[in-house]
Formats: structure tokens, C-alpha cells, sequence
């Protein structure tokens, strides 16, 4: 008998949604996005394919399920072209509506749904499952990248019609009691990468705060938007 022969079976790991399916969300998320590009300054397919492809990469080094995770990345932010500024689960319908149409299993699509308001930063905690830590990680990297609040902030401040005082409330509020309790994110590796990025961000938006109290930088502000409604 060959070695081969007394070797033990390896077992091809199955996906829970067949790769054509998760083709099939990606390729009607995309279509959404370009066709709401205009309402969708952050949170587009920018922010959808970055995070997708993040999430897949946390999946994979803590176990969990990959193409749940990916597809969860996939609408997790589907939200906001429902409602300005709203939570995840204001999403809920039509990111169901999304998946059904692309052929997930109902069963997994509620699993999904669950998944991506676990995983939301407002109001995830230290023990969440597996998949909402990978998505988690994923999208709380892009927040923390030195170039989100150069490139993109503005853009946030746009598609969900606030201003800079009550951005800064909201990021402080929500990110620095993860940070200081040590589940900003989840995964090692992340943290070991990343946290620096996530302090310095965190930092930023607190002076940013501290800064608009200041009535000599409120002032300045005002001409700054005064110029720019005069530019246009």
C-alpha cells in the first residue's frame, strides 16, 4: 500500500454561500453605489471594497466563516442610503432585499443581518462573535487611517449632513471607550498593526473637540464657510 493510500482524507472546506452568490451581491452592491455615488461620499464602494477585502483577511486569521464575512461587508453600510446618519439596523430591509436577490438562504441572511449590527462601533462589545470581530476590525481600520480624516471626513460631513462639533462628538463618544478598554479591535495582529493609527486618529478628533470651543477658531471657521458659500 502507498503512503498516499494510508495518508488521512483532507476534506474541502465548504463555504456557507457559493462564491457565484457572493459574486452576485458584490455585483448588485456595486451597481447601487454607482447609481447613489452622489449620496454616498464615504460610505461608497470605496469604503465597501476596502473593508471587504480587510474583513476577509481578519476571517481568515481568527477562524471565521469567510464568505458570511465577506458578504456581511458587502451591505453592512446599506444604511445610510436609507437615512442619513442612521444606525445599522435602519438597513435592514433592503440589505435583506439585497441578499435574497443574489440567492443567500434566508436563514443566512438574517445571520448576516445580525451580524453587521454586532459589529456596528455605537454599540459593539467586548464579546462579540467571531464574524462581527472581522468585519468589525475591518471597518474600524478604515476609520483609524491616516488619511480618512484628510481625504474623507468632509465627505462624511456631506453625505450625512452634520457638522465638525457633532462629528467629533460622535467619534470620540463612541471610539475612545473601545480604545481605553483595550477591544478597539479585536484581533491581535490588527492591534499589534494598527492601534498607533487608531490612538493618533483618536487624538486628533479630541483636539478637534477641544479646538471648537476656542471662539477665536469659531470665528475662523465662520469666515472659512463664509468664502466658500461666496466661491460658489
Amino acid at each position: 500500500m502507498s503512503i498516499s493510500e494510508n495518508a488521512p482524507a483532507v476534506h474541502e472546506i465548504v463555504p456557507v454561500i457559493h462564491p457565484s452568490v457572493v459574486d452576485a451581491v458584490d455585483a448588485d452592491v456595486h451597481r447601487i453605489c454607482t447609481r447613489y455615488a452622489a449620496r454616498l461620499q464615504f460610505h461608497g464602494w470605496h469604503h465597501v471594497s476596502f473593508v471587504r477585502s480587510k474583513a476577509a483577511r481578519f476571517a481568515v486569521l481568527n477562524g471565521a466563516e469567510v464568505s458570511v464575512v465577506e458578504t456581511a461587508a458587502l451591505v453592512h453600510d446599506v444604511n445610510y442610503l436609507v437615512r442619513r446618519n442612521s444606525s445599522a439596523a435602519t438597513g435592514r430591509r433592503l440589505r435583506l432585499a439585497i441578499l435574497s436577490r443574489a440567492g443567500v438562504a434566508p436563514h443566512v441572511a438574517g445571520w448576516i443581518d445580525r451580524i453587521v449590527v454586532e459589529a456596528e462601533m455605537a454599540t459593539r462589545g467586548r464579546d462579540i462573535s467571531l464574524e462581527a470581530q472581522a468585519l468589525s476590525d475591518a471597518d474600524t481600520l478604515f476609520k483609524s487611517l491616516p488619511v480618512t480624516p484628510v481625504v474623507l471626513a468632509h465627505r462624511y460631513l456631506e453625505e450625512n449632513g452634520i457638522g465638525l462639533r457633532e462629528l467629533a462628538e460622535k467619534i470620540c463618544g463612541e471610539q475612545q471607550d473601545k480604545q481605553d478598554e483595550g477591544y478597539y479591535f479585536y484581533n491581535p495582529e490588527a492591534a499589534a498593526m494598527y492601534t498607533r493609527w487608531a490612538t493618533a486618529n483618536l487624538q486628533l478628533w479630541q483636539c478637534i473637540k477641544e479646538s471648537l470651543d476656542d471662539a477665536d477658531v469659531e470665528e475662523l471657521l465662520d469666515a472659512v464657510n463664509a468664502h466658500a458659500v461666496v466661491a460658489s
